[in-house]
Parts: C-alpha cells; structure tokens; sequence
C-alpha cells in the first residue's frame, strides 16, 4: 500500500520543477492539476501546502475514506471512482466542488452534501452494495442538491423506485440504466419535474423491456433529445407529439362524458311519440278570454304548429254550431259511420224499415212503367221479402 505524501509528490514532479527551476514549496504552491491514479494509493497524507489544487485524480486505488481536503478550498473536480469508500464525508470546506466522481465504491447512503452549493455534476454508479439492498438518498441532501446538481449518474445501483428524485429540478442529464425500474406511469410523473432534462439513460431496466418504450418515454419529456444513447429525431418526435395531443383529447371527452352521465340519468322521460301507442301528457291551453269561456280543461296543442292557437279556437267554434247529434255519440264509440250522417234512422228499428218498403211495393203494383227496358237495371237491386218478378229502383232502398 501507499501513502500519498509531499515527497512523493516531489519525486514524480523532480523533472518539471527542473525545468522552471523552482523549488518544492514554489511548486506546491502553484501546483493546479494532480494525478495519482492507479497509484496502489490507500492513504493521504497532509497536503496543505497544494492551496491552489483545483483538479485531483485519485481514481482507482483502495482509498476508503474521502481524504481531509480542507485546505483545498480551489479544489472544482475530484475523481475517487473505484476506491473502498463506504460514507460521503468531509466535503464540506469544498465550497467550489463542481464535479465528483465517486462510481464504483461501497456506498449505500447519498449523504453529506448540504454544503456544496455549487456541485453541477455527481456520478455514483454501480456500487458494491450487499445483496438485497439499493443505493438510498438523503433528504436533506437532496434538497441542497435540487438547486445546483444538473447531471446524476445512479446506474447500476438496484433502484426500484426514483420518486424521490423529483426535487432535483436543474436536471439536464440522467443516467439510471441497469437498475429495477418498472412503472412507466411512475417515470412520466419525475419526468414531468425536469423541465431542462435532454437525456436519460434507462437500458436495462425492466421498463426498457415493454411495449412501444421509446415512444412512450419520448412523449414524456417535451425537452428530451437522447434516449439510451440515441439521439431523438424531431421528425419523430414531432410525429409522436401529435399523437399524444390526440390521445389526451380522446380521454379529456371520455371523462366529460362520465361527468355528465349522471345529470343524463336524473334527467325526466322524453315526452312519447305520436303512434307509439302511448298517450301525449294533457297540456293546459294559453290563458285567453276564449279559453276561459268554453271550460275545456287539459287539452293537448301542438307546440309547433304554425298559427296553432287560431286554427284550434276556429276548429273549437265550429264544433259548437254543430247540432247535439255529437253529444249523442259521446258515449257510444261503437256506431257506425253512416249512422252519424243521418240520424234520424236511429229512431226507427227494423220492423218498421221492413213495413216502409212493403208499402212501396204494394204502391208500384198500380203503376205500370212504359217501358221495363227504360231502367236502370245496373243501379237497381232486387229486395229480399219481395218474389223476383219485381224490380225496385235501388234508390228506394236504404
């Protein structure tokens, strides 16, 4: 193992100081850039005098605790992927971190970070975590986060569930691929929270398996632009967009339609069709002196018929003059309609039609007719009490 220590920094940097002709502390000083990856490197040492050190690499190594950078107050990028860190600590004197890459360690909390005001990336995949558990987020954490972070890289890390994410709304970039997402519906409503999210990385997610995944993910996210790697085409998109728009126009009049469907049922009868065998409900006449004076009651108008209130008072008036032969047959539906037209034969029964005609018979026996051929044979009927030797005009006969 080694420890990273100032001598060490001045042997590998001997040939550089060299050339500029300074000395180790003039070179601390204005040392910017340090990189010992791949270095075996297990400890840090006190590096106080590198007070301008703004960029450290110190990726894969076996580092398991995030070393004291206090004095590194410069300090924007730091790279300690692939080391044993298992917390997130001491990066609160890193007041201009911008950039922290601690993928592939053993972190199982995202954590400390209520401080780091200015962090714009942080990349935390695929970490050692025991199996059967996920990579989980600090509240507090991610509420300092939310106004800053703008990439966050979490694949790999056994996530089922990003819900609590929707608070980091500066988002321009997530990379959540390989993990246990699988509701779609969840994903739509924390993409809705990224108003400035251009690309999301979610291959080898459960959800990434479904039906038209592509297409649904891009109709999520008006501001998207890559997905898995692949950039969007606006084509597409706009193509997608559209039949999105109609979708949501089909549910919109579907969920009218169920709101309204209870006003639809409380709502009274139709009123019946003529001819439907059902009566038309009696409907009181405007109030008119006309209407007062003849005492009908419950007497069903038309209401769309023209000029309806003159032609029934016209039609009500007539009725009147007529004789009381009508009253008479109020009750009876039963007679005949030739019987309406004359009247009068109603007050004689059959006998006495029968006697009529007897009479009229024995009346013509003492009239001779001229000429037989001179009737009208084809009007004429033949009654029934009488022989056939005698023709009787059928005029004569009811």
């Amino acid at each position: 193992m080694v420890k990273l220590t100032v001598d060490l920094i001045a042997r590998m940097s001997s040939s550089t100081r060299k050339k500029r002709e300074e000395n180790l502390q003039q070179y601390l000083k204005k040392l910017t850039h340090l990189s010992f990856a791949e270095k075996n490197i297990d400890e840090i040492d006190d590096l106080s005098q590198c007070r301008n050190l703004s960029v450290l690499y110190l990726y894969d190594n076996s580092i398991a605790q995030i070393p004291n950078l206090g004095f590194a107050a410069n300090l924007t990028h730091l790279y300690l992927q692939n080391n044993q860190i298992r917390q997130i600590e001491r990066l609160s004197p890193l007041q201009k971190l911008a950039k922290l890459y601690l993928g592939g360690n053993c972190i199982t909390v995202v954590e400390g970070f209520e401080k780091l005001e200015q962090l714009k990336e942080l990349h935390l995949e695929h970490q050692r975590i025991p199996k059967g558990e996920k990579l989980l987020f600090d509240p507090r954490s991610l509420a300092s986060l939310s106004i800053c972070l703008q990439v966050l890289n979490v694949s790999g890390n056994n996530l089922d569930d990003i819900t609590d994410l929707r608070l980091l709304q500066k988002l321009s970039q997530f990379l959540c691929s390989d993990n246990k997402l699988r509701d779609l519906k969840t994903l739509g409503s924390v993409l809705s929270c990224w108003p400035h999210l251009w690309r999301l990385e979610l291959a080898g997610n459960p959800l990434s398996q479904k039906a038209k995944y592509r297409d649904r993910v891009i109709v999520m996210s008006g501001t998207l632009a890559v997905l898995d790697g692949k950039e969007i085409n606006q084509t597409e998109k706009a193509f997608l967009m559209s039949w999105k728009e109609a979708r949501e126009a089909k549910r919109k009049q579907r969920e009218e339609v169920e709101q309204m469907r209870p006003e639809l049922d409380g709502m009274a009868p139709p009123l019946p069709i003529a001819g439907s065998g059902r009566e038309l409900p009696p409907v009181m006449p405007p109030k008119s002196s006309k209407s007062k004076q003849s005492g009908l009651k419950n007497i069903y108008i038309m209401p769309s018929m023209v000029g309806g209130k003159k032609r029934f008072e016209a039609v009500l008036a007539k009725s009147q003059s007529l004789p009381n032969s009508a009253s008479k047959l109020k009750g009876d539906s039963t007679v005949p309609v030739r019987q309406i037209v004359a009247p009068g034969v109603l007050k004689k029964s059959h006998s006495d039609l029968e006697r009529s005609a007897r009479a009229m018979i024995h009346e013509s026996r003492h009239f001779s007719y001229p000429d037989a051929s001179g009737l009208d044979l084809a009007n004429s009927k033949v009654h029934p009490s009488m022989n056939g030797n005698h023709i009787v005009p059928s005029s004569i006969l009811l």
